[in-house]
């Protein structure tokens, strides 16, 4: 009886040693995946010998050198949580052929989008199908700079979205973006916001220790080569530690530039 349990032990700890998992995790895009399945290294059946699709065993025939994993069997929504796990022995390794599909994908709507008077941006989405970061960028200075993120919550049904943005003087623009595995942006169209507050000024043109604003800002600046090497948000930047030389000031809605003694 003993050797018999022993046999038994030692089969299952074999089982065990033989077999590997492959997991994918992400969110159904609407795409079935493609497994490209090779012999197992003894060269009797198919590497893969179960796929489950969040948890639950798939009835498709696996027992070929390729298979699609179909997710119609599941009626899945758009965007909902998918985890696949495909079991294989272990002298072999299948290879999925687009596990792209399960990546979020950029594929939000901005149905409404405005800036309120306190200058906080509000917009609204529809067809997310992933949770993927939104980006908030505003026009300043000729060029648009980063000033936020929001966490998209990547569902299909309206979605409500604000942030507080720092307006210029003047004339601004506000716009939200997500990159995704692509790596190409989606942007939604900008939002305008007219800032009823006085034009920010600086000095000294010469500057030996402080450059001064007439209220905070964001700033930067620039050496004479382009090399940011000072930005924030303030009212007086400290520039004593500055070589001599000309260097460019981006502030408030404006671009000028200094002296450093």
């Amino acid at each position: 009886m003993k050797k018999v349990l022993t046999v038994i032990a030692f089969t299952l700890v074999t089982l065990v040693s033989m077999a590997g998992t492959i997991v994918l995790e992400g969110n159904y895009q609407g795409k079935n995946l493609y497994v490209q399945n090779p012999f197992a290294g003894s060269g009797v059946g198919f590497c893969t010998y179960e796929v489950t699709v969040n948890g639950s065993v798939t009835t498709d025939e696996i027992n070929s050198s390729a298979f699609e994993i179909d997710f119609t069997n599941f009626q899945l929504q758009i965007g909902e949580k998918v985890v696949v796990a495909i079991k294989h022995k272990d002298d072999c390794r299948p290879k999925v052929l687009n596990p792209e599909v399960l990546k979020p994908k950029s594929t939000f709507e901005v149905t409404s989008m405005k800036v309120s008077k306190e200058g906080v941006l509000e917009w609204q989405t529809k067809s997310e199908t992933g949770k993927l970061t939104f980006v908030i960028e505003q026009f300043r200075w000729n060029k648009w700079i980063k000033i936020g993120e929001v966490e998209g919550k990547g569902v299909a049904d309206a979605s409500d979205y604000s942030f507080q943005t720092t307006p210029h003087s003047g004339e601004n623009q506000f716009r939200v973006k997500q990159v995704d595995y692509t790596g190409k942006p989606r942007y939604s169209k900008p939002a305008r916001h007219r800032s009823m507050e006085v034009e920010i000024t600086f000095s000294p043109i010469k500057v030996k220790d402080f450059v001064d604003f007439t209220s905070e800002t964001m700033f930067e600046i620039y050496d004479s080569y382009g090399n940011i090497v000072k930005k924030g948000f303030a009212n007086k930047v400290d520039v004593s530690n500055l070589s001599k030389g000309i260097y460019y000031l981006n502030y408030d809605n404006s671009t000028n530039k200094f002296i450093k003694k």
